[in-house]
């Protein structure tokens, strides 16, 4: 009984501090997020160690702590970079919308085919490719691996569902190892690198890492 009344007196005296606790998390849990990125999968655009800023109200606004949702607030976009809950993968991925619900996709040598057209790609530098995503260009890569899985059949993508990969074309588990993924596993959309941590340089920050815009 003593140890209660204890704990109910400190929480009386301390009841702005937890207030702030609750609310960071529930910010966290609802509206905005960071989010670490461990791998390679989206170079060039996003690099080992990025910071990211996720938007948690761009489709939805989530009950806090829960995956209840309280009132659309967008819909998904090709060419959007997202973070997702994966089922089948059973962890959290940073991918890009490359189909959406009612698409025809398919990948020949590398390349998309969306709806029958022929995605256009134009050679940057070395492994980097501009992207046109069908009106949104962006940057990826193609790495030589032992099997790349660069070429599937058409799929068509059901209501509720899209078809998200990595901007390291041939080094990414995606939708062409995982599956299409469920509206309900997407948590908010990248928007921002906030800062970059270099493991090779005692991980201080990046100097050139630092507020960029995601497209």
């Amino acid at each position: 009984m003593l140890i209660k009344q204890k704990l109910v007196d400190l929480c009386k005296q301390n009841w702005g501090f937890l207030l702030f606790i609750f609310l960071m998390f529930a910010s966290r849990s609802s509206l905005a997020d960071w989010y670490h990125v461990p791998s390679g999968s989206m170079l060039p655009t996003i690099e080992v160690g990025d910071r990211i800023l996720v938007n948690k109200m761009a489709y939805r606004l989530e009950l806090p702590f829960t995956n209840f949702a309280l009132l659309q607030t967008g819909s998904p976009e090709r060419g959007d970079i997202v973070t997702l809950n994966s089922k089948a993968a059973q962890e959290r991925l940073v991918k890009r919308i490359v189909g959406l619900p009612g698409d025809h996709i398919s990948m020949i040598n590398n390349q998309l085919i969306i709806n029958g057209q022929l995605v256009g790609y134009t050679k940057q530098q070395s492994d980097f490719y501009q992207e046109d995503l069908l009106g949104k260009a962006h940057l990826v890569q193609f790495v030589d691996v032992p099997h790349p899985k660069d070429n599937f059949t058409n799929i068509e993508i059901p209501e509720g569902y899209y078809f998200v990969m990595g901007d390291n074309r041939n080094n990414s588990i995606d939708s062409r190892y995982i599956g299409l993924v469920s509206e309900r596993e997407l948590q908010g959309k990248a928007t921002k690198v906030i800062t970059s941590l270099d493991k090779n340089n005692y991980y201080l920050p990046k100097t050139n890492r630092n507020l960029i815009d995601l497209n």
